[in-house]
């Protein structure tokens, strides 16, 4: 598969029905990884946390969560196929998990969301399989593996915030039992209902972002990034995109 590198990120060229595919035979194959979305914060984060590059480094697949990223491939002039929001990745590939009779780990978010949100996507997928569920809020990470462990789960849906969740699932994927682990940041909380995701026409403008900020005006701190971002692929980009 097509690499695209920014900032220091590798990320697959690939479109979101292409991404669940290459899932598809992953689980097939027997082959085990996990999945990381990162989008520009993510990756401007990595230009100066050394794990967290690594550990996004070390994924069998990395999609490209953000208009921000999309904007920086055509800076680098090697445009990525399409934004594959993390969110959008998850809800395709419980369908095929019902169809291929995987089960499914809901991991992360505050006490009783995670709940919600397998009962939303049983609703959504009739017939998914959900074994297990387990919030973030746990002391260490040895509990959230022993939950995984015992429910059988063949995927694990990761939703523990970066750089926790890329942490996670790189360290701990081969003893959890799972042969995937998925990263999704706060995505549990969306299919859960506590958080209202974009109207579609703030998605297909690229200003999912903006409208986030609006709701949430707090954010306007890590919002800022953005820009930021942008700016250090241009500088990155004129240097002929030279490792950071």
């Amino acid at each position: 598969m097509d690499k695209i590198r920014i900032l220091g990120v590798d990320f697959d060229n690939v479109t979101l029905e292409g991404a669940v595919r290459y899932v598809k035979d992953m689980l097939r194959n027997g082959t085990k990884g996990f999945i990381v979305t990162p989008n520009s914060e993510i990756v401007y984060e990595c230009m100066k946390n050394k794990g967290l590059c690594e550990a996004i480094g070390d994924a069998s697949l990395v999609l490209p969560d953000g208009i921000g990223v999309i904007y920086a491939s055509r800076i680098y002039k090697t445009p990525l196929k399409q934004k594959v929001a993390g969110i959008d990745f998850a809800s395709m590939l419980c369908e095929s998990l019902k169809n291929m009779g995987y089960k499914l780990f809901l991991l992360g978010a505050k006490p009783g969301v995670a709940e919600k949100a397998a009962a939303f996507l049983k609703t959504k997928h009739p017939g998914l399989s959900v074994c297990g569920v387990r919030d973030g809020y746990f002391q260490s990470d040895g509990e959230a593996l022993e939950a995984i462990r015992d429910s059988g789960a063949d995927v694990v849906f990761v939703c523990l915030g970066s750089p926790k969740q890329e942490r996670f699932m790189r360290a701990h994927l081969h003893e959890s039992g799972a042969a995937l682990m998925v990263g999704l940041g706060g995505s549990l909380d969306v299919f859960a209902g506590e958080v209202q995701r974009a109207p579609d026409i703030f998605i297909r403008l690229g200003l999912e972002w903006f409208y986030r900020l609006i709701k949430e005006p707090k954010r306007i701190g890590r919002m800022m990034r953005l820009p930021l971002f942008l700016l250090a692929a241009a500088k990155n980009s004129l240097k002929g995109g030279a490792d950071i």
